[in-house]
């Protein structure tokens, strides 16, 4: 059975219960079904469709059995994004499908404010500073203190401010004016979010790699590249490595020295060569950076995947800042100016 999908009819949920029933019945009985449903009940089974995964022929019997003893089934199937779109089509208008795969591809929340709490701080405010203050302003009333106020700290500063001000002088919101903004908010910035999340599986398979250890990934990678080279070649170019490091700028070296655990970067160091420890010593304070080389010199001998792992560590603060956007690494090893 495939990683991720389902073994066990009796761990399923209600939900994915319906699904694989109505992945049975075949997309033109599928839908009519699913013309007798609410929104609320289409979201909730096609969130299940949606992430089942593939379902051993075994279980799809057992479920069958279980709905009734007419029908049955030997095949697999696989319940995907793609697969319930269409099914969704078969009855349910285009805008009501592509409000329904929204929800279920975007940030998870029954209300829109909901929602917009579980989009990063950053995602959100980089949306937000194009908006006028005043509907900043209403956005932020709406959901938690909490993030409001993160994303406050992430907005340009004067903006910022004029945001704080409409907000204090703000007064009760005409429902007309908040359905408005929901309105655009998922049109326009929800939808997109949605489409964003629409992932390349060479980005998922590339994040696998970059946590492989070394030896692992270059088996897996040899392997793959006999069997589906340009596969690989996209991979490759989508993964970080501590290498990549190297392609940092030297403002970009101290951001990542801000936020690395102090206590994984000699180790990280230590199975460096002179190049790169050069780019994060000349980064550093004359006395940070000879306290640093003298714990790479005491650390003695010291495990392979103990390196790796610190070295990927970094690697990992690296890609975080890249995506964002708070420093850029560089193609073909040149370096880039950096812009704060």
């Amino acid at each position: 059975m495939a990683r991720g999908g389902k073994d066990d009819a009796r761990s399923m949920s209600g939900a994915e219960r319906a699904a694989v029933l109505i992945f049975t019945l075949g997309e033109d009985r599928a839908a009519r079904i699913f013309s007798h449903m609410s929104d609320d009940e289409i979201k909730e089974i096609s969130q299940a469709m949606a992430s089942i995964g593939t379902v051993g022929s075994g279980v799809v019997e057992r479920l069958l059995f279980d709905f009734t003893e007419q029908l049955s089934s030997t095949s697999s199937m696989m319940g995907n994004l793609e697969s319930t779109e269409r099914l969704l089509a078969k009855v349910l208008d285009k805008n009501r499908v592509s409000s329904i795969m929204e929800d279920i591809r975007g940030p998870a929340g029954r209300t829109m404010w909901d929602k917009l709490g579980n989009v990063s701080e950053t995602v959100l405010a980089s949306y937000l500073k194009n908006e006028y203050p005043q509907t900043v302003a209403v956005v932020l009333s709406k959901i938690t203190p909490d993030h409001a106020a993160k994303v406050l700290a992430v907005l340009p500063e004067p903006f910022a401010m004029e945001v704080v001000n409409r907000m204090l002088r703000m007064e009760t919101v005409q429902k007309e004016i908040l359905d408005d903004i929901e309105r655009t908010l998922r049109s326009e910035f929800m939808t997109n979010l949605a489409r964003t999340n629409k992932r390349d599986p060479h980005e998922s398979m590339a994040e696998i790699f970059n946590n492989l250890d070394r030896s692992s990934e270059a088996k897996f990678m040899t392997a793959l590249e006999e069997r589906n080279k340009e596969s690989a070649d996209k991979i490759k170019s989508l993964m970080f490595t501590f290498e990549d490091i190297g392609k940092i700028n030297d403002q970009g070296i101290q951001a990542i020295l801000r936020v690395a655990d102090k206590a994984k970067l000699p180790v990280a160091l230590k199975g460096a060569n002179e190049t790169m420890r050069g780019l994060f010593t000349r980064n550093m304070s004359e006395r940070a950076s000879k306290l640093l080389m003298e714990d790479i010199a005491s650390l003695g001998p010291i495990r392979v995947r103990d390196v790796e792992e610190a070295q990927s560590h970094l690697a990992q603060i690296a890609k975080d800042l890249q995506a964002k956007g708070e420093i850029t690494v560089a193609k073909d090893n040149q370096q880039e100016e950096m812009v704060y």
